[in-house]
């Protein structure tokens, strides 16, 4: 099963954007506030040498729950804007 972790901030205009968008396309995704899951964040953001938001990880999980093809994602490093992000998770289960 293919799995969207996006990290988002309360307020933050940007993640109501692609949440939007995800909402209207109808894909699943599972919400991380960066304040409520700061820990799991500040690795993605050491991983990623990124601390932008809304991002995003991308994985497969298979029938044990073990995660495999993970693909991180950040702005400005991956994607430019939303709409490039949401095109990157178009693309993803696409394939």
């Amino acid at each position: 099963m293919k799995v969207i972790v996006l990290y988002t901030m309360e307020g933050c205009p940007f993640c109501g954007m692609i949440k939007e968008i995800l909402d209207n396309e109808n894909y699943s995704y599972l919400e991380r506030d960066i304040h409520e899951h700061s820990e799991e964040y500040d690795e993605f953001s050491k991983t990623t040498d990124n601390d932008f938001i809304p991002a995003f990880m991308l994985l497969t999980l298979d029938e044990k729950d073990n995660a495999h093809n993970v693909k991180l994602c950040a702005p400005d490093r991956d994607f430019e804007d939303i709409f490039q992000g949401v095109d990157i998770i178009r693309d993803y289960f696409l394939d």
